[in-house]
């Protein structure tokens, strides 16, 4: 019983870290983006009105990534994985953590592509339903979507001896990063945003959610790439951005379209 109790605790403690990093950056990006609204991705559109829905599906979903989270790091912590931690130190933490970025954008992709395919669409089409995605529409995704994407924060813990700061530390920049980048507006286009870089930026996912077909990666544009998702005109809007300083004016939801019904 003492057992339970003792991951019922870690549970609560990671899904509240979970809810203050997500309502915080949530309110921060609010904070910015009412002040430059000039910076806004898709012209015509306006996200803002399913907010509220966005908010109540991502207390879900959080709680199902709290879940897996904590199952794996419990896991650890009574020696049940297959292999055992490395030492936390100043070589062990920034290794595991780019081991697992690296891994985990890989995971993301295939997740996220798999979750495209017609008899999986019904679990991603609730988060599909923002097509001008706001700070809040990260984490608005069924138990299922959640499940198969960030399944990967159970299952590390088994098979990689990761110390436990450096998933922690990839959480924690997953979840603001990807607010970030749903956040609909635009302020990171930069040279190592498009190619040959691998990095990304706001407008790389945000022609996801307004065009459907492209750009299924999380943090890296690699896998896209590679496998012909990258969106055709991404770079050119990305170099647009960069010289001029402005957001296109509506050069993105011009050829727009939105997720197909399941």
């Amino acid at each position: 019983m003492q057992l339970f109790f003792d991951y019922l605790l870690i549970v609560c403690v990671i899904y509240a870290a979970m809810l203050s990093v997500y309502f915080a950056t949530g309110l921060g990006m609010t904070w910015v983006i009412n002040r430059h609204p000039e910076r806004r991705i898709q012209k015509t559109r306006d996200g803002s009105s399913r907010i509220r829905l966005e908010i109540r599906a991502s207390l879900k979903a959080l709680a199902t990534s709290s879940l897996l989270l904590s199952s794996g790091y419990f896991a650890q912590t009574q020696g049940w994985t297959l292999v055992s931690p490395l030492a936390l130190s100043w070589w062990s933490f920034p290794l595991m953590f780019a081991v697992c970025f690296v891994l985990f954008d890989a995971w993301f992709y295939w997740g996220h592509r798999i979750l495209h395919w017609g008899p999986l669409y019904k679990w991603h089409l609730p988060h599909h339903k923002s097509v001008a995605p706001t700070a809040w529409s990260n984490d608005s995704s069924t138990t299922v979507d959640t499940v198969i994407e960030h399944g990967f924060y159970l299952l590390v813990w088994f098979v990689l001896p990761v110390p436990a700061l450096s998933v922690f530390a990839l959480r924690l920049f997953d979840q603001i990063s990807g607010m970030i980048g749903h956040s609909g507006f635009e302020f990171f286009a930069s040279k190592s945003s498009r190619w040959p870089f691998p990095l990304i930026c706001t407008t790389f996912h945000d022609l996801h959610h307004s065009q459907f077909h492209y750009n299924f990666g999380n943090f890296l544009s690699v896998w896209d790439r590679l496998c012909g998702t990258v969106h055709p005109g991404y770079d050119d809007f990305v170099r647009q951005m960069e010289e001029t300083g402005d957001v296109p004016d509506s050069a993105i939801t011009k050829v727009a379209r939105t997720a197909p019904e399941a």
